[in-house]
């Protein structure tokens, strides 16, 4: 197709009649192909730095007066950007919470790009809906919630966070304060609530803290033990001690999985806290959520529905594409922060009738399809498929901190209880940071850095089941020789 001004038809959209179904398939396998073409090596990335990559790129219009065409977009495509994208597939990548992408989940999302539905009401998204409904009741039962438990898809663990803390601050407002923030506005007091997380917990914490209007300094920030854990003492102690000063305890956050360590809050004993004090209890299972798959592991995330509510999200140890997450709240009726009327979308009258309209749970208007992932890979692989890939990963971990400790060229501080393993060279900081570097530009390999007890440290978060231990062995062999190098 040369370039031209282009008049639109079926073609360009997958409708009833052969030529667009025929073109659909066509265009869908072009690209399939265009992106199986660009996996020439095992590496994670082309190697690029900043500066070439930026050349790489470049275009010099974005917005051409005629467009390019099929043929001149997908040579651009092939060229430039697919070369170049990060492979998370690749047993290279280790950087983050950020995973490969179960085949099942990549057919799901081509089902969800396709129909294109809406979650905000039932007529947008009929039996999109109704999946989700299902997925939540499902998802709610596996983590231990009764009949009254709800649940939403969202966009991820910020979302699903600040979702949560959203609905304590406003159960807490209702039952405590007898005040209604929906209506009304911040009760005059707010800037005397208190919200306590592990001061290692994910920054969501301070951004919807923020964005609710209590600021920064509403978020108490609790010291942890040497294994990285919420400190319950000092929890305790600063709770007792905001109590003393006027201020008003209103939730505390377990985290299961910190970002860095995938160390693991007690939820058990913060319950018994939260209950003292007539506090909300929200978990971040953002990392750590999927471990309840395994009958080998579950115990270590704790008795999630002693929580209020939950975070899960399906983009980190399950295996699916961005974006992908769940809030879930013990108590249905506390998504009803989000409930409004609108004439033209949620209309009373059809919620009386059966229709359900899911824009009321939401912080969002329109909204993704993502449950469909879910629905779909969990029958697809079951309970004993998603068990193998949480067991293969928190073994790979544990098998690689027995060998960095075995190993003095190497520091280890923390015995993973997920998948994350935080290490360094028994070397500089600037040593680790220039290793890391090489691992980019000279390898294609990525890994992470974070800091330790004011140390740089490396850190490998293994969450791609095709990881071996000899992978492992040949990785640090790699980081060994480099830091050699680097002295």
């Amino acid at each position: 197709m040369a370039a031209m001004e282009k008049k639109l038809s079926s073609c360009d959209f997958l409708a009833s009649d052969n030529n667009s179904k025929e073109n659909y398939l066509r265009v869908i396998e072009r690209t399939a192909k265009a992106i199986t073409n660009s996996f020439k090596d095992s590496s994670s990335y082309s190697k690029l730095t900043p500066q070439e990559l930026k050349k790489a790129i470049f275009v010099e219009n974005m917005l051409p007066e005629n467009g390019i065409g099929e043929d001149g977009l997908f040579e651009c495509l092939e060229k430039k950007v697919l070369p170049n994208m990060l492979r998370t597939s690749s047993t290279d990548y280790m950087a983050h919470l950020h995973t490969l992408t179960l085949l099942p989940t990549i057919a799901s999302e081509l089902i969800i790009a396709t129909y294109n539905q809406s979650m905000d009401s039932w007529d947008q998204s009929p039996a999109a809906t109704e999946i989700e409904v299902e997925t939540c009741k499902f998802l709610c039962k596996l983590y231990g919630y009764g009949e009254n438990a709800g649940g939403c898809f969202t966009s991820g663990g910020s979302q699903s966070n600040m979702t949560s803390l959203l609905m304590a601050r406003d159960w807490f407002c209702r039952t405590k304060l007898n005040y209604d923030v929906k209506k009304r506005g911040l009760p005059p007091e707010y800037n005397k609530f208190r919200f306590y997380t592990s001061e290692i917990s994910h920054f969501s914490m301070e951004k919807s803290c923020h964005l609710m209007g209590l600021g920064y300094d509403s978020v108490v920030k609790v010291p942890v033990d040497s294994k990285m854990k919420m400190d319950l003492t000092a929890l305790e102690n600063l709770i007792a001690q905001d109590v003393k000063n006027g201020n008003i305890p209103v939730c505390a956050v377990a985290t299961i999985g910190t970002t860095d360590y995938g160390s693991i809050d007690n939820v058990a004993e913060m319950r018994k806290i939260c209950d003292k004090y007539g506090m909300h209890l929200h978990a971040d299972a953002a990392y750590g959520s999927a471990v309840i798959l395994s009958p080998d592991y579950k115990n270590r995330i704790g008795n999630l529905s002693l929580c209020d509510s939950v975070t899960v999200d399906f983009h980190k140890m399950f295996l699916m594409p961005i974006s992908c997450s769940a809030v879930l709240a013990k108590d249905d009726a506390n998504f009803e922060v989000f409930e409004l009327h609108a004439d033209y979308l949620n209309r009373e009258e059809d919620e009386e009738a059966g229709y359900t309209n899911l824009v009321g749970k939401s912080i969002q208007t329109t909204r993704r399809f993502d449950a469909l992932k879910v629905w779909c890979a969990f029958q697809y692989y079951g309970q004993s498929g998603y068990a193998n890939i949480v067991n293969t990963t928190i073994g790979n971990a544990h098998y690689f901190y027995e060998r960095l400790k075995a190993d003095s060229a190497f520091q280890v501080f923390i015995e993973p209880e997920i998948s994350s393993v935080v290490f360094r060279l028994d070397a500089s900081d600037d040593v680790n940071k220039a290793v890391r570097r090489k691992l980019i530009h000279e390898d294609g390999i990525v890994i992470g850095q974070t800091v330790y007890d004011g140390k740089t440290c490396l850190k490998f978060t293994l969450l791609n089941p095709l990881v071996t231990h000899e992978k492992l062995d040949s990785l640090m062999a790699e980081i060994k020789r480099l830091g050699e190098i680097s002295k």
